[in-house]
């Protein structure tokens, strides 16, 4: 092609980050707009905060928000030259928050700043940092945490973690690896937690692979 510009996302999609989502919003006959957040596990939560944003200011009425991940060959090489009993998975999984509060028997009651990595904030230090902002819970609250079985990459979490005196699950041991997919996957269970009355309240806990640490908090309505 001439000029590179005028490349059709449809035929390379690859080229393009908001193409998959354009799809599925053309999928799903909405006429809505659409945006896609390009990062690490903690880009799902990311898509939460902005959702909510868009809620509270009334620009949106409800708002799908998806995290999915795709199999990719050089992901999985890459994620074996640092930690090889690491395990990548894919798949997609998604909430759709709504204003009105009786729409659903869970609401999301916070969503953490967002803490980056850097020469100033170490994973060690974003991780305290994310769990500083949620409450101190309590023995009948759960925690859904990123964790995978891996000591060397679960270390900063659990250290931000060590006084949590409730129960606490992690997906990403059971399912593997999908970045915000796997963040999506920790949602979804800790909302269906709460519906089934496993618990009233559940933190989730995500310390992404390379950039920041992000929480958030789900409610169970009366």
């Amino acid at each position: 092609m001439s000029d590179p510009a005028a490349a059709s996302p449809l035929i390379f999609p690859e080229t393009v980050f908001n193409a998959p989502g354009s799809h599925l919003s053309a999928f799903l006959n909405s006429s809505g707009i659409n945006y896609t957040l390009v990062g690490d596990d903690s880009t799902f939560l990311q898509g939460l905060a902005v959702a909510a944003g868009w809620l509270l200011s009334g620009d949106v009425d409800g708002c799908l928000v998806v995290g999915a991940e795709e199999m990719d060959w050089p992901v999985v090489e890459a994620m074996r030259l640092f930690t090889r009993a690491s395990i990548q998975a894919a798949g997609a999984g998604a909430l759709y928050l709504r204003r009105e509060p009786a729409s659903s028997a869970v609401e999301l009651l916070s969503v953490t700043d967002a803490f980056p990595f850097s020469s100033r904030l170490g994973k060690s230090q974003a991780a305290i940092a994310m769990r500083a902002q949620l409450p101190p819970g309590s023995s009948l609250e759960l925690l859904v945490l990123g964790t995978q079985g891996l000591a060397s990459d679960d270390a900063h979490e659990l250290e931000a973690w060590a006084e949590w005196t409730g129960g606490r699950i992690a997906p990403k041991r059971i399912l593997g690896a999908a970045f915000a997919a796997s963040a999506a996957w920790q949602c979804v269970y800790a909302c269906d937690a709460l519906v089934r009355g496993e618990s009233e309240l559940c933190n989730v806990s995500v310390v992404g692979a390379t950039q920041q640490a992000i929480g958030a908090r789900f409610f169970k309505k009366r």
